[in-house]
């Protein structure tokens, strides 16, 4: 509820009670019930209207209706009535006069008329500031205005990054325990590999040696082929 609307709202209602020769007490307040415009036509006199404008208007956001039909259902309740006057200090009433004020669907606030001088004459001028609200309406709706979107140069559009495909994410990260599995078996084929290398000197040393022993056997053959031409008394 803002000062411009309630102002406006005001204004109708003062017009429509001059018309009637009625002058009133009028009460705006916003949706969470504080008082926004208040203004007695009637002064210095009809000071008891002005606490009862308000109260009409705190009613009506109250219960988001209006005030005649919270007395219709509310007189059925024992107690209800002062219970919800002393509860709320005084700006709880049931009297005919209040309103809610609804701007786009929403309640924006409430008004509150007192002071009337025939009956019925609160709601008539309560209702001539409600109409202005049709009026007022699309003046106030909120319009949603496309905002300017920035955009590198070069960049895909929204559509074509859409298409896109994405990158390829991987099933699993390798975890602290996998990579510490690698590590020791990365250990434990280094461990292998020295203790092979020994082996493989002394398999190579291995056969060195029988090699020489196969090439001294013949020399040893060739040594008894002598001692025994000896001993057979050929020629040495």
């Amino acid at each position: 509820m803002s000062v411009e609307i309630a102002r406006r709202i005001a204004e109708a209602c003062k017009q429509r009670a001059r018309e009637l020769r009625s002058p009133v007490s009028i009460a705006i307040v916003d949706a969470g019930g504080h008082l926004v415009l208040f203004e007695r036509m009637m002064a210095p006199y009809g000071w008891a209207t002005a606490n009862i404008s308000i109260a009409k208007a705190t009613t009506a956001v109250m219960f988001n209706q209006p005030t005649d039909a919270v007395a219709q259902w509310g007189s059925a309740i024992p107690g209800f009535a002062s219970s919800l006057a002393e509860m709320t200090q005084g700006r709880f009433i049931m009297a005919a006069g209040g309103w809610p004020i609804r701007l786009g669907g929403a309640t924006i606030g409430g008004i509150g008329i007192s002071g009337g001088n025939a009956p019925g004459r609160d709601d008539e001028i309560a209702r001539a500031g409600l109409a202005v609200l049709e009026a007022l309406a699309p003046a106030f709706a909120p319009q949603s205005q496309p905002q300017p979107q920035f955009q590198p140069a070069g960049a895909p559009s929204p559509a074509q990054a859409f298409l896109q495909p994405s990158l390829a994410y991987p099933a699993s990260a390798p975890s602290a325990t996998n990579a510490l599995q690698e590590l020791a078996g990365a250990a434990n084929a280094a461990d292998y590999a020295l203790q092979e290398q020994p082996a493989v000197k002394q398999t190579a040393g291995e056969s060195e040696s029988s090699g020489q022993r196969s090439e001294q056997i013949p020399q040893s053959d060739d040594g008894n082929a002598t001692l025994r031409k000896h001993l057979a008394g050929g020629p040495s």
